[in-house]
């Protein structure tokens, strides 16, 4: 089940007579503020891409290897208001900090000084113990994710009489779970900050996948019968998904 990240195509690039080499990756778009944008050269695209990412602000370009660089930054410059326009609506960083708060459970939970090494939910707030408050938050959020994922994926799979391999759970930025062909199912953990409603609709989502490895209507029968009345759970993450996704875990100097 996908996440994605908001994007342009054109597809009327035109193919030169002989390849010009992108020197360089990154172009400044001009403007205030200036912006990065990675020029990424593909070998199956078959027009320009632009690509604004929800979750980290990254603008990236992609291009046909055959497409000169001037044509492409031609087509971004074109495009410079759109850029501004998305990355204006993307949600600010933010990070877990004593006297903040943060969504659990699609609840705002109140981050108090705690004892100890490991961050804690205790009766409704989460004690945090000073001192690489990201690292510990996440730990916190990966365990309380694993535990719901594996009891709501074992439900579902029940129901439909069906068993599912290793549970694999990673921080990804483009999908909120999968299903492989095995039958092992991946999930990003970040689904413990959403309500447990839209947690139980991606494990329903991706246990269908165990009946149906497609998008079929069959497929979504499935998911209806596993979680019934499923749309508003999918608009929840297409509506909150890049504030869950702007989150900071990782370790301060």
């Amino acid at each position: 089940m996908s996440g994605g990240c908001k994007a342009f195509h054109r597809t009327n690039c035109k193919k030169p007579g002989n390849n010009t080499h992108m020197g360089d990756r990154i172009h400044i778009l001009a403007g205030e503020p200036p912006v990065e944008v990675a020029l990424k050269r593909s070998a199956r695209a078959r027009r320009f891409t632009l690509r604004v990412s929800r979750s980290s602000g990254q603008v990236t370009l992609s291009m046909p290897h055959f497409a000169r660089k001037a044509e492409a930054i031609a087509f971004l410059d074109t495009r410079a208001g759109w850029v501004r326009k998305h990355l204006a609506a993307s949600p600010a960083p933010a990070r877990p900090e004593i006297g903040g708060a943060i969504p659990i459970e699609g609840l705002l939970r109140q981050i108090v000084p705690g004892t100890g090494r490991s961050a804690r939910l205790v009766d409704g707030r989460v004690e945090l113990p000073e001192g690489q408050e990201g690292p510990r938050m996440a730990a916190l959020l990966k365990q309380m994710a694993r535990d719901r994922l594996a009891e709501r994926s074992g439900h579902h799979a029940g129901v439909l009489g069906r068993s599912f391999g290793r549970i694999t759970l990673r921080d990804t930025r483009s999908r909120w779970g999968s299903c492989s062909a095995k039958g092992d199912l991946m999930y990003c953990w970040r689904l413990i900050m959403a309500p447990p409603e839209v947690l139980d609709y991606v494990a329903a989502h991706e246990v269908a996948h165990l009946v149906e490895m497609n998008h079929s209507p069959a497929f979504w029968a499935v998911c209806e019968r596993l979680c019934p009345g499923y749309q508003p759970h999918r608009d929840w993450l297409r509506r909150n998904g890049a504030g869950l996704l702007a989150w900071r875990f990782d370790r301060l100097p």
